[in-house]
């Protein structure tokens, strides 16, 4: 029977209540009266669950408050396998332990957990460890029939649920095991050996799978990063410094070109020779000088040095060294050796001459803008063309057209084909890389004699160099930003003067140069030239015999003078080419041209043998097709 013991102390005021105790003395007491003999005392609502059956037998020595006496209910029931839950509205129930986890626990937090026997429900955030470790460790400190431990991946966090002394217990652990893993980082750079093969080997000697030694003791854990040969060290304090030292005598240097750093990068693009030589500019000392046997050795300074060697079989780069400055190196080359775009250089090499006394009209046009013509008659009117009546007007020009302007190509050429004062010389057309020089020459080797001697025994021995003759033209692309080009040109036509070929001393070559640099956007044309030379042709005709008389060989001769002017131009219209499929269609193109002249060729062959076959007369092609067309143009004339 419980007893309620009250005591009261009396001062000079009477009635006054200071203290009261509370004790229990029970034996083989049936548990239900030992419940609300409780929930009298504490003046609590308590729920009993059915299943809650038996005696109890208890007795406490000592008084104790509410408080305490609250906590010696929950002991008493725990010993018997019961347990209490709170409920949201403050009542409490008793139920059997394996029942209570599912009961609707209370939750508790940080600083309300009380030391009793209640089941609750706690949350433990982690912010150094990983629970996935942790919570199978504090599932064999708790009791599995009235708890339980789970392990939250998303949040990192463990619910905990059981008796709260007991979640108390769990906390304190997990605080002193989560403090105990706050790991920092530290960031190692590594000066000599390589970052990735150096972080391999320190976890091989350290761990033992994951990081642990055959103690199971968390050492430090290292990561590497190629990017600036370093080392990432992260773990505790006395992990950290251990591992550190184990790096640092890893990094000693045994010399930069004996420590094994050696990588070999394949060129896809740029040739190794080439870029060598551009390598050996990107330090200020260097002690050596590159060339195809020995290495270029590049000193950065220190006593480390890196050296690299181009071996051209394999258009690869040999690089030994430390390995921040290789991979400096490697970064450097990575840009360099980029894929170059191409532009296909098209040109047309005129020559146009007055002989009949006609002076040179030039027309300045544009497709899309117009543009004016200038008559090539002596004291010609100027005429504008409009801009939508170019093509019209074509047939109207008496002269050459020149300027920058997106017209057809092939149109040109044959205009100027077709043109009986023009006399097109080399139609080269060149594709070739970005900022390289092409070079298209045509022509003939002249031997010029540069020396004559006699010896002693009348033996003459002549030296002899040749000079070479003809057309050459050099062009050297620049893309620019944009679609425009910038070309270097230089182009040379030369060849020997007929006035001075029996002069003594040597042939005498007639030569025009002209080097320029134009900025055009890409299918454009430009007009370079304009060098005009002169030549005068002198020619006598005669009766034979009568025309060797003085005096009177004028009366039977005739004498003629004739002054001709070539004037020297060149077209020249550059294309960008960027990818394969630009490239695919501009060779396409050339095919076919190339077999549409075949088949116009074949055409014309095939006409001429028909008519000397019919008419048994000789003729080409074009004089047989001139025949037909007057033989046509007869027939329509009597048509009308």
């Amino acid at each position: 029977m419980l007893t309620l013991l009250t005591s009261l102390l009396l001062t000079g005021m009477s009635g006054s209540a200071i203290a009261e105790g509370l004790s229990a003395n029970f034996k083989n007491t049936d548990i239900h009266e030992f419940i609300n003999t409780v929930s009298a005392n504490l003046n609590k609502t308590i729920i009993i669950d059915p299943s809650v059956q038996g005696a109890i037998s208890v007795r406490s020595y000592e008084q104790m408050d509410n408080e305490q006496y609250y906590q010696f209910f929950l002991s008493v029931l725990s010993v018997y396998g019961y347990a209490v839950v709170t409920t949201p509205n403050g009542a409490l129930k008793v139920l059997p332990e394996r029942n209570a986890k599912s009961a609707g626990i209370r939750l508790l937090r940080s600083g309300e957990i009380p030391e009793s026997d209640e089941i609750i429900v706690r949350i433990t955030p982690l912010r150094n460890i990983s629970g996935r470790e942790l919570a199978p460790l504090l599932r064999q400190l708790n009791n599995a029939a009235e708890g339980s431990i789970i392990y939250y991946d998303p949040a990192n966090v463990i619910l905990m649920t059981g008796r709260a002394s007991v979640v108390n217990q769990l906390v304190s652990v997990i605080k002193d095991v989560d403090e105990k893993a706050n790991f920092q980082v530290e960031t190692l750079h590594l000066n000599n050996a390589s970052a990735t093969g150096v972080a391999s080997l320190a976890m091989s000697l350290y761990s033992n799978g994951g990081g642990e030694n055959a103690s199971g003791r968390i050492l430090a854990h290292v990561v590497a990063d190629e990017r600036t040969n370093s080392i990432l060290i992260t773990g505790d304090e006395p992990a950290r410094k251990k591992m550190i030292a184990t790096l640092k005598k890893l990094d000693e240097e045994r010399g930069a070109l004996q420590s094994g750093n050696t990588r070999v990068i394949y060129l896809e693009y740029a040739k190794a020779k080439n870029l060598l030589n551009v390598l050996s500019g990107i330090t200020s000392s260097k002690s050596a000088t590159p060339n195809e046997s020995s290495p270029l050795v590049i000193s950065s300074g220190t006593s480390n040095e890196v050296s690299i060697k181009a071996d051209e079989e394999t258009n690869s780069l040999i690089i030994t060294g430390p390995q921040h400055l290789m991979n400096d190196m490697q970064e450097v080359i990575a840009k360099l050796d980029i894929r170059r775009a191409q532009v296909l250089v098209e040109a047309i090499i005129v020559e146009v001459s007055d002989a009949e006394g006609l002076n040179f009209g030039i027309q300045w046009m544009n497709t899309y803008a117009g543009g004016t013509n200038f008559s090539s008659t002596t004291g010609g009117s100027v005429t504008t063309i409009p801009d939508k009546g170019i093509v019209n007007s074509l047939s109207g020009l008496s002269g050459l057209a020149t300027g920058f302007y997106r017209g057809n190509w092939a149109g040109l050429v044959t205009a100027l084909q077709t043109n009986s004062q023009s006399n097109i010389l080399a139609t080269p057309s060149i594709v070739t890389l970005d900022n390289m020089e092409a070079e298209f020459t045509v022509g003939q080797e002249v031997p010029v004699l540069t020396g004559s001697q006699t010896t002693s025994g009348d033996n003459v021995y002549n030296t002899v160099e040749r000079k070479s003759v003809g057309i050459k033209l050099k062009v050297t692309p620049q893309i620019n930003r944009g679609d425009s080009v910038m070309l270097s040109i230089e182009q040379e036509v030369s060849s020997v003067s007929d006035s001075a070929t029996n002069n003594d001393l040597g042939p005498t070559f007639d030569t025009r140069v002209v080097r320029n640099a134009v900025l055009v956007g890409t299918g454009n044309t430009v007009v370079v030239g304009g060098l005009l030379d002169t030549s005068n042709n002198h020619s006598e005709n005669k009766v034979p015999l009568l025309g060797r008389i003085p005096i009177l060989k004028y009366l039977f001769g005739a004498t003629s003078k004739k002054v001709n002017k070539r004037n020297l131009m060149l077209f020249i219209r550059p294309t960008i080419i960027r990818e394969q499929d630009e490239f695919n269609r501009v060779s396409q193109q050339s095919r076919g041209k190339f077999n549409q002249h075949d088949l116009k060729t074949a055409a014309d062959h095939q006409v001429e043998q028909i008519l000397n076959q019919e008419t048994g007369l000789p003729g080409s092609a074009n004089e047989l097709q001139q025949v037909l067309g007057n033989i046509n143009a007869f027939y329509a004339g009597q048509s009308r």
